[in-house]
């Protein structure tokens, strides 16, 4: 063969060998999820009506206002009876929690989880090549993370990433975190787990801001399988698609709104300001602007921008008509809604006009386990899977918020018809939806409405919490 064909042969396949080393080098980034695994507590650490008012009761820095106050929002909040509770509200011990009292709290979570989580998926412990852990508020020595690796012996060089401060957001930024990860090590397996620490961050003041948290926050955690590996491809469960993260803390007011601080009396807690739902509202408006070209089809995409034109051009010449909404159900079939309360659930479905039943997997997670912050999202995830909503070729959209001020979201593919394999939800999923989300808060303790003068109130005797 002589020169010239030589070169004309370089020039041919060299292109295509680069070609396919690039497209080969982008399938083992993908990044799968195998399996997950929701934490749920034994039945004694539910948080019903008659515990509720027992923790009420010891708090004596609450007077009459604050009562009504806290009525109001837990007959408002969304949550049911079975929600649960730190260990330390159970054995009244809120107000002076121990440092054993948070481990003791990560440790429950993180042995029946994770164990399960392993066992399930037949992956060994040495087999991890990156742990990230996300637990907001709280900081030990030594971390979370060493508590996992000790316990379960992970390998030396594994790769270890411990988030705090995130807020309820952090389970996708621990996702990010796994991606980008993925990029660099091939073949590699991913465990992520996240959780709140609610022990030592019970408040126990009056002031409202504060003393509405422990209305919403309620224990509970979350374990994820990840990996990049091609062979795997056909036993995961989700493909990510794409994630966006939106982060606000440049602005003031959102960098306030969501603080964990102290009150006048110097008790600690985690502070919610009035300004959230503006804060949230503008962080979502941002991030869906982002994520809409990356996950809608371009027929969308077009439709929203002519008739926002149209409407652009006409309205000095007519009334202002509804603001055009973006259809996000050209491009998903399922919505993961982070649930931060009933608010916050109701503002999303405003927004992106989504109906009852693309809500309905957010308000049942809200009224079975309440917010559980950061790994909220999964237990989402797990009741459309028990539904047996989630079919192999549907979109899911994971939206959450944190503090900071952050919106995060990301878009999963489903990769088999899911809902065979037990859940969080397997044992109580044939009374969901039930007929009524009411608590019994109202009709039980709705005679504090009654009361007009704080200086003279008095629980009537006997007590109507239980002692």
């Amino acid at each position: 063969m002589d020169v010239p064909m030589l070169v004309y042969a370089f020039l041919i396949f060299y292109p295509l060998l680069m070609l396919w080393r690039r497209i080969d080098r982008k399938r083992d980034r993908e990044c799968y999820i195998l399996d997950y695994e929701c934490h749920k507590p034994t039945d004694d650490r539910k948080l019903d009506t008659e515990c509720s008012g027992q923790v009420i009761m010891r708090n004596k820095n609450l007077g009459l206002n604050e009562y009504k106050f806290l009525l109001r929002a837990i007959v408002s909040s969304g949550i049911g009876e079975q929600t649960y509770g730190p260990g330390i509200i159970f054995n009244g011990q809120e107000e002076n929690p121990t440092l054993q009292d948070l481990i003791s709290e990560m440790e429950e979570f993180f042995h029946d989880s994770i164990g399960k989580l392993l066992a399930r998926s037949g992956i060994a412990p040495k087999e991890i090549d990156v742990l990230v852990v996300n637990v907001s508020m709280q900081s030990a020595v030594p971390s979370l993370p060493a508590m996992i690796i000790n316990h379960y012996k992970l390998r030396e060089d594994v790769k270890v990433f411990n988030l705090t401060g995130m807020g309820c957001s952090a389970s996708l930024v621990s996702v990010n975190i796994v991606q980008n990860m993925f990029k660099i090590y091939k073949n590699a397996y991913a465990l992520v787990v996240t959780s709140e620490s609610l022990s030592p961050n019970w408040y126990a003041g009056s002031d409202r801001s504060m003393i509405l948290a422990n209305c919403l926050f309620r224990s509970g955690g979350c374990a994820m399988l990840l990996t990049n590996k091609r062979a795997l491809k056909h036993r995961a469960m989700l493909k990510l698609k794409c994630l966006v993260r939106t982060h606000h803390g440049a602005r003031d007011e959102s960098y306030a709104c969501c603080h964990q601080r102290e009150d006048d009396q110097g008790r600690s807690g985690f502070h919610l300001d009035k300004s959230l739902p503006k804060v949230a509202t503008r962080a979502l408006v941002d991030n869906l602007r982002e994520i809409a070209p990356k996950i809608l089809p371009v027929r969308e995409l077009l439709r929203f921008m002519v008739v926002s034109l149209i409407r652009k051009y006409w309205s000095h010449k007519s009334t202002k008509g509804a603001e055009p909404v973006i259809n996000f159900k050209t491009g998903v079939d399922h919505f993961c809604i982070h649930t931060g309360g009933k608010a916050v659930i109701d503002g999303i479905g405003v927004s992106l006009d989504l109906t009852e039943h693309d809500l309905e997997p957010a308000r049942m997670t809200l009224h079975r386990f309440g917010n559980t912050s950061a790994s909220s999202l999964w237990y989402v995830l797990g009741y459309m899977e028990a539904k047996r909503r989630l079919k192999k070729g549907d979109r899911v959209l994971m939206m959450s918020f944190g503090a900071g001020f952050k919106c995060n979201s990301c878009l999963w593919e489903v990769l088999r018809d899911l809902g065979d394999a037990g859940n969080a939800w397997t044992d109580c999923i044939h009374s969901y939806p039930p007929n009524s989300l009411a608590n019994p808060f109202l009709e039980k303790y709705g005679w504090i409405n009654n009361e007009d003068d704080p200086s003279t109130f008095a629980f009537p005797s006997p007590s109507p919490f239980p002692s």
